[in-house]
């Protein structure tokens, strides 16, 4: 059960629905056709750190390449058709338990989500990594060890599943041919 008292704010969501990734996976379990794992951070961290074996893949956001000097890390973007991509697989009436990293981006797809008239999202508190140990003396401090869904031994996977993947459309320039090609 999560404590909402002592729950950040940036994890906090207007509907008010809170489970663990341990949470998430039981009540899954005893409904996989009815309750849905929604993981919403990026395809390269859904692939390069794995997934939830059954959660579906809509990026909130997407990595860009540029720098951003203030959070020391590459800029995301967010995508444009996020709650579209979510109709295709859910109505606004089934359960949806969304994941991310740690619990962030998972709140925004919530609050995103309920919006749009969704009445039954849940965020995964801890998401796929966990939080941060914050134990000096800790040879995992500063390392996202503490929960979430692959330190609690849930099923995890690399595999990909394309048709559990809803990614929004990439818009690319044409790469110019050279000459003589």
């Amino acid at each position: 059960m999560v404590e909402t008292t002592t729950l950040p704010k940036e994890k906090q969501t207007t509907l008010g629905l809170y489970v663990t990734a341990a949470e998430a996976y039981t009540r899954w379990k005893a409904s996989p056709e009815t309750v849905k794992i929604l993981d919403v951070r990026t395809p390269e961290e859904f692939l390069f750190v794995g997934h939830p074996a059954m959660a579906w893949n809509v990026p909130i956001a997407l990595q860009t390449h540029e720098w951003d000097p203030t959070k020391t890390a590459l800029r995301m973007k967010p995508t444009t058709d996020f709650v579209a991509r979510v109709k295709e697989i859910a109505v606004p009436s089934d359960t949806i338990l969304a994941t991310c990293r740690s619990g962030g981006r998972g709140a925004m797809a919530v609050n995103m989500l309920a919006k749009a008239g969704f009445s039954n999202v849940y965020n995964i508190v801890d998401g796929v990594e966990g939080d941060l140990v914050e134990d000096a003396a800790s040879v995992f401090h500063g390392k996202r060890m503490k929960n979430g869904w692959k330190n609690a031994g849930l099923p995890w996977a690399y595999d990909l599943d394309s048709n559990k993947m809803l990614l929004p459309a990439i818009q690319a320039e044409a790469i110019p041919t050279p000459a003589g090609e």
